[in-house]
């Protein structure tokens, strides 16, 4: 397909994603339910791409829109955060035993239960970044296909059921304040936020930093709320941009799945997400009755979902996005560190001797 012929069939794609989606946003709100702007275009996409509609996610502006999120975690860094760091100490302690437990449980679980080869298991295990973990287990010789759709599922089940988990079990109301209208916050405090998002976004890209989107804003803005230069997270009109773009990469993410697909790896990620939910409830049982952290907190802190998606739930639930994304930030960096080198110790000591 020539390239001019390529770019009108990827526009005409995103302009039926963009209208599913906003209509699927329109849906969830006229019904009142909760998160409109997050499950109205998650929930549209998913039956659009199970469907097999030609629908293709927005590539570069979803990674742009998870700068909103960085930026609104860096703006809630200050220093009240750090005089609270040693409390969180203990309960952070736990974040390697959680990594841990779920490996030893989660790779038997794909390997004798659903057959994956054992690089595939490895990896579909590893709590991590849904990117990262496709990119290490595709070097390392896994299947990549099974990957993103195992990691895409458990995303999309935790973001799902999470809320549901909140409001029964935790009483939370999901309903606190997003953020102030743009129109209140001072002009020169936006562009603050536009350049932070920006630089902290390519700076993180240009240096290699993983999870760049969300971390290099995040790093930058967290320096800006320090010195007393940024006040407040981004306006309420950006964060439900946020939302809206995320909801339609999870949903984008099952585009061509197939029958044999869903019977098998979709359903082994519905399963693993089961044995998730349990280990997660377990941590959050223990870090609530040794007092380390509050139930909202700690259920958010350690529900192995993606970043963006338990900032946003972090945000809307009003729980202390500091406690949140230190934990999840904890358990992405030793993924991240540490899958690849058990990884290859794996390999080594599964080698036959000579």
């Amino acid at each position: 397909m020539p390239p001019s012929e390529h770019h009108t069939d990827a526009l005409k794609k995103r302009s039926l994603t963009l209208a599913l989606a906003g209509l699927g946003t329109a849906v969830f709100w006229a019904l009142n339910l909760p998160l409109p702007f997050l499950f109205g275009p998650m929930s549209a996409c998913l039956i659009a791409a199970l469907a097999h509609a030609p629908i293709k996610g927005f590539g570069q502006v979803s990674v742009a829109a998870r700068t909103i999120l960085g930026v609104a975690v860096g703006a809630s860094i200050t220093p009240d955060l750090f005089a609270e760091l040693p409390k969180m100490a203990a309960s952070v302690m736990l974040v390697p035993v959680f990594i841990i437990v779920i490996a030893l449980v989660g790779v038997p679980f794909f390997r004798k239960i659903w057959g994956f080869d054992d690089k595939t298991a490895f990896y579909a295990a590893m709590p991590g970044g849904l990117q990262d973990m496709i990119i290490f287990g595709t070097e390392a010789g896994a299947n990549p296909r099974t990957l993103s759709l195992v990691h895409g599922t458990r995303v999309l089940i935790i973001v799902t059921l999470a809320p549901l988990f909140l409001t029964l079990f935790y009483g939370a109301e999901l309903s606190n304040p997003i953020g102030q209208p743009a129109r209140d916050l001072p002009v020169s405090e936006l562009l603050i936020m536009v350049l932070a998002a920006l630089i902290g976004w390519k700076g993180g890209e240009r240096v290699g930093l993983f999870g760049a989107s969300i971390l290099g804003p995040m790093i930058l803005t967290a320096a800006l709320s320090l010195a007393g230069i940024i006040h407040a997270r981004p306006p309420r009109e950006a964060i439900l941009a946020a939302q809206f773009f995320i909801g339609c990469g999870i949903g984008a993410q099952f585009v061509g799945v197939t029958w044999g697909e869903l019977r098998r790896v979709v359903s082994a990620g519905i399963g693993y997400v089961v044995v998730l939910a349990i280990l997660a409830a377990g941590f959050t049982a223990i870090v609530t009755t040794l007092g380390l952290g509050h139930p909202v907190e700690a259920f958010l802190a350690f529900a192995p979902g993606g970043q963006a998606e338990m900032t946003v739930l972090a945000i809307v639930s009003g729980a202390d996005l500091g406690f949140v994304i230190t934990h999840h930030l904890t358990r992405i960096v030793l993924v991240i560190i540490g899958a690849p080198i058990a990884a290859n110790l794996i390999r080594r000591w599964s080698r036959p001797r000579g």
